[in-house]
């Protein structure tokens, strides 16, 4: 499955005086996608090969590229947050008159997902975690590496490999222009702020307490990829036993990104989840 960018419907939507680039497709029941935290991430690089899929199966897709990523450019010395991000996933949610929608989180975008629904739980109808940061672990090699990117060519290769268990799909090609989207329109100065080292705190800051994780109701879908170097497995099992209402899938043979190597699965277990 390949989708084209252009059909993702993006547009800029005013959020607390932020313009921020969102794709907003489809009809139906919405679902919220937030994407992880990697150099040269956006929502369209992120979900490409999810938003059809959810479009086709009758949901009305939101997926923004969240502050300071992508084409979403807070004001100058802004400051990062898990606040911040939080805050502003809501406000979009607001200004779309979206009372209620699904989420579904990746990584970074899981620990956000995870705060909307023990934050504000009225909005969240069901809740679909990838990889998802969240819980305490030692910070891994491959997430400090992720988080401690200097832009060149080379180091996103390098960094392209530690997200994927194939990494023969993981091009010279793709490396060149995910490294032009780290860089254009100053992308790698804010991503250098948001991260700085020592980067265990980051993992701390995003980790809610037990009791927060348990007072989760809504039903709830984890993912993860056996060998995941970025976010270890571990984390997806611990939200697995703290939430009443999860269920686990695991990929085996699948590093970081479950919703690119194993799309078509992916999508079926998902949509089939949403329904």
């Amino acid at each position: 499955m390949t989708a084209n960018p252009a059909s993702l419907g993006g547009h800029f939507v005013e959020v607390d005086g932020v313009p921020t680039w969102v794709h907003d497709v489809g009809t139906g029941s919405p679902v919220l996608l937030l994407h992880g935290s990697g150099p040269g991430v956006s929502a369209a690089a992120n979900w490409r090969l999810t938003i059809p899929a959810l479009v086709e199966a009758g949901h009305r897709v939101i997926a923004p590229d969240q502050l300071g990523f992508g084409q979403t450019v807070p004001s100058e010395g802004h400051e990062y947050s898990v606040d911040s991000w939080l805050a502003h996933a809501v406000e979009l949610l607001d200004v779309l008159g979206l009372e209620r929608v699904s989420v579904v989180g990746n990584s970074f975008g899981g620990a956000m997902a995870l705060r909307l629904a023990t934050r504000h739980a009225d909005r969240v109808d069901r809740l679909v975690l990838m990889g998802s940061v969240g819980v305490p672990f030692p910070i891994t090699e491959g997430l400090d590496a992720v988080w401690g990117y200097e832009a060149s060519v080379e180091r996103m290769r390098e960094l392209l490999d530690l997200f994927a268990y194939d990494t023969s799909r993981m091009t010279d090609g793709l490396a060149r222009d995910r490294y032009e989207a780290s860089v254009a329109n100053g992308a790698d100065e804010r991503f250098a702020a948001m991260f700085p080292a020592p980067r265990q705190r980051w993992v701390d800051a995003m980790v809610l307490s037990v009791d927060e994780i348990r007072s989760i109701t809504a039903p709830t879908l984890l993912f993860h990829g056996r060998e995941d170097k970025v976010i270890p497995m571990t984390t997806s099992l611990n939200l697995f036993h703290l939430i009443d209402r999860a269920q686990l899938h695991v990929f085996g043979q699948c590093g970081h990104w479950t919703q690119i190597e194993y799309a078509d699965d992916f999508n079926a277990l998902l949509t089939r989840f949403l329904a």
